[in-house]
């Protein structure tokens, strides 16, 4: 059978089983029940980017049965494989969708099945910036647990998002592979219809971030092969369903690599029957390049570990929270001052432990040396700290400066990691990635109480205010230079962030000293500077030459920008933004809805159907999105009368936020305890009660002109 007939008996497979999947929620649901997978603005979004078809109720699988059947017809009549392959993704959304239709949760731990918008937005950081560097999907049963458990772990530590479909699973979990989104090894499901929920991550991205319109097939295939840098291997047999689904892929430009033999097509469909190979096969055949730095440490080093916890129960040690004292430092020093690659311990480590858990004071100072280095540089290394503690498999890092709160596993514990190593991982990192301002650096922990309360006093806390001192100093006033952030556009080409020192990136990881180190670091890079001249409405936050800047970086997609406003030419947004606010003309003000909270909002739409019109580099007046931090600016929607504007946030950003925006309200307008005034989803998610409640507040926006 030659490779057309193969993946055209695996389309007539699908097809068949999918016209019984939906026979099924007819006679159990009805025509008119509800038909969508979980959390996402999209409806059934392979179908909808496909097609521009949005398939909300049961009735309505019956049209998407028509267009599979038409991609299908198509196919034969052209011969064209890969017109099946589309057919055979449209049917497995299908069968998928009925399965959430038919049961809230068809899926149970360890698997994930369906990833919601907002855990896809999770991915947008790191994509760009690429800790994550490509996206994996492995589809079947490898040889043996210990094949199989080597694969994905040489993944993991490489920090390539994987899914696992099939018996894999099982394989990788038996050799003690950690999974979870937070660990970006993901078992989607053990049939080959779950692989769809890797597709949808895909085609997702390219709704959310490049902002493809639905139903431009041609452009959702462009975007993917160019942009999302996934491919697939099958190990041992394969069959015709999943030789199908491997056609979806190529579609969509993800080479597949096969463990057993099938008619190769170059660069597309690949055979590898060599295990030892196939990581190294995979990578090249999307030209995926990955940086390691070995490190001398016992467990893992990779961003992928970064989402990990340590639970209680899992706890070896424990440093700071409510139990001890525990800070962290980087200072910078003279060259003579420094030696390089000096690791050095004052207290009790790990192996000394009486009783476990073992808890301990701790501190870390790290002294670095440059030429290039400059004091305004270590608050951005010293927040480094998290994420390369993070890095290290088996610990877990929470906070800063001196509310740090740090933990390690037994496990880790177990494989030989002692405090040093969290210095080695330390020092590695920062030569890696500041090697362009870090020339020698040495790390100091401290775990002797007496040493760790005295130095916290004397060196720490005043370092401390003084970098508050200067960071208060830094409004956008009193400097004459903003920053360009282009990082966004590998995914939403038309985005360019402006970030100013009171307005950081809208994805809440670039503040301005931040775009400031990464110029330094990279002079050609994603940051540059932008001179603020040009001045033509300093209210709004209009300057000629920062419109050019972003006229020139987005290739002419964008030509005005306002800084302050949301109503004229806001700034655009990528997808990756914390928070988004949009205007309620009912209550003259705005909601902030951030990306955690998935239910409805007084605007009548949910944070990814707000975010489904507002991200792809696209301007959205009415509607921005922003970093959380923005949110108690001074500069925050001033255009429009700034913060006394916001009427409605989810309770759990409003906390969050609280201290500093109750600060930011009484200097600007005198009121006391403003938040309390701002309803939330506890109180009113619908605009009748959202404006009784702003009513028996006495809420400043309900005085002001109108916004519309």
């Amino acid at each position: 059978m030659n490779l057309f007939h193969i993946i055209y008996a695996g389309t007539d497979q699908y097809l068949k089983r999918a016209e019984e999947m939906v026979k099924k929620a007819v006679a159990v649901k009805g025509t008119e029940a509800p038909v969508r997978l979980p959390d996402t603005a999209y409806a059934l979004p392979v179908i909808y980017a496909v097609t521009g078809e949005k398939i909300t109720t049961v009735g309505e699988l019956e049209k998407a049965l028509d267009l599979a059947r038409g991609f299908i017809h198509q196919g034969r009549l052209l011969q064209d494989a890969l017109d099946a392959g589309t057919a055979s993704a449209l049917l497995a959304e299908i069968i998928e969708a009925v399965k959430y239709t038919l049961e809230e949760q068809p899926y149970k731990a360890p698997l994930q099945g369906h990833l919601t918008d907002a855990q896809i937005r999770a991915f947008g950081v790191p994509l760009v910036t690429q800790d994550i560097p490509g996206v994996a999907v492995l589809i079947g049963k490898c040889r043996d647990s210990e094949t199989a458990g080597k694969i994905v772990r040489e993944y993991q530590e490489l920090g390539v998002l994987t899914f696992l479909v099939g018996k894999i699973i099982d394989q990788a979990v038996a050799e003690g592979v950690k999974t979870g989104i937070d660990l970006r090894v993901i078992p989607l499901g053990y049939e080959i219809e779950s692989v769809i929920h890797a597709v949808s991550v895909a085609i997702r991205a390219s709704l959310i971030f490049g902002a493809v319109a639905p139903g431009d097939f041609a452009a959702h295939k462009k975007y993917t092969k160019e942009r999302i840098k996934a491919f697939v291997n099958v190990f041992s047999d394969w069959d015709e369903k999943i030789i199908a689904a491997g056609a979806a892929a190529i579609e969509l430009g993800f080479p597949a690599i096969t463990e057993t033999y099938i008619n190769e097509v170059p660069t597309l469909l690949l055979h590898q029957p060599d295990n030892d190979k196939v990581l190294a096969t995979s990578l090249e055949a999307r030209n995926i390049k990955v940086k390691v730095t070995k490190i001398d440490v016992p467990v893992g080093v990779a961003s992928a570990f970064e989402g990990e916890r340590i639970r209680k129960d899992d706890m070896y040690a424990e440093f700071g929270g409510t139990r001890t004292k525990a800070w962290e430092l980087v200072q910078m020093k003279a060259p003579a001052e420094v030696e390089d690659h000096k690791i050095e311990l004052v207290g009790p480590d790990l192996s000394e432990a009486g009783t476990v858990p073992y808890r301990l004071p701790f501190a870390m100072v790290v002294n670095v040396a440059g030429k290039n280095m400059q004091p305004d540089f270590e608050p951005v290394l010293e927040r480094r700290l998290h994420y390369f503690m993070n890095y290290t498999e088996g610990v877990m890092h929470v906070g800063q400066r001196n509310i740090v709160w740090l933990r390690i596993g037994k496990e880790a514990y177990a494989k030989g990691l002692r405090l040093r190593h969290l210095g080695e991982v330390v020092y590695a990192k920062m030569k890696d990635e500041f090697n362009n301002v870090v020339d020698k650096c040495e790390v100091i922990i401290y775990t002797d109480a007496a040493k760790v309360a005295e130095l916290e006093k004397e060196l720490a806390l005043p370092r401390y205010a003084a970098r508050d001192e200067r960071l208060a100093s830094l409004v956008d006033e009193n400097v004459d230079t903003f920053y360009s952030c282009t990082l966004c556009q590998s995914f939403a080409p038309a985005h360019v962030c402006i970030v100013t020192p009171e307005r950081l990136g809208l994805c809440g990881a670039v503040s301005w000293l931040d775009a400031k180190a990464t110029k330094e670091l990279d002079p050609t890079g994603a940051c540059q500077p932008v001179p603020k001249e040009g001045l033509e409405d300093e209210h709004k936050g209009i300057w000629s030459e920062i419109s050019k800047a972003v006229e020139k970086a987005s290739q002419g997609a964008v030509s005005r920008v306002s800084l302050y406003s949301i109503l004229e030419d806001p700034m655009t947004s990528c997808g990756c933004f914390e928070c988004i606010c949009g205007i309620v003309p009912e209550a003259n003000g705005v909601v902030i809805v951030n990306r955690e909270y998935g239910a409805i909002t007084p605007v009548g739409m949910t944070f990814g159907e707000l975010a489904s019109m507002t991200g792809g580099g696209v301007q959205t007046p009415g509607f921005m999105g922003h970093g959380w931090h923005f949110i108690a600016s001074k500069k925050f929607l001033r255009a429009e009368g700034g913060i006394a504007r916001i009427v409605w946030m989810p309770k759990e950003l409003k906390d969050d936020v609280r201290e500093r925006l109750d600060a930011a309200a009484k200097e600007l307008y005198g009121i006391e305890n403003f938040t309390d005034m701002i309803c939330d989803e506890t109180i009113a998610t619908e605009t009748e009660g959202l404006l009784a409640h702003l009513e028996a507040k006495g809420h400043p926006a309900l005085q002001m002109d109108p916004l519309v």
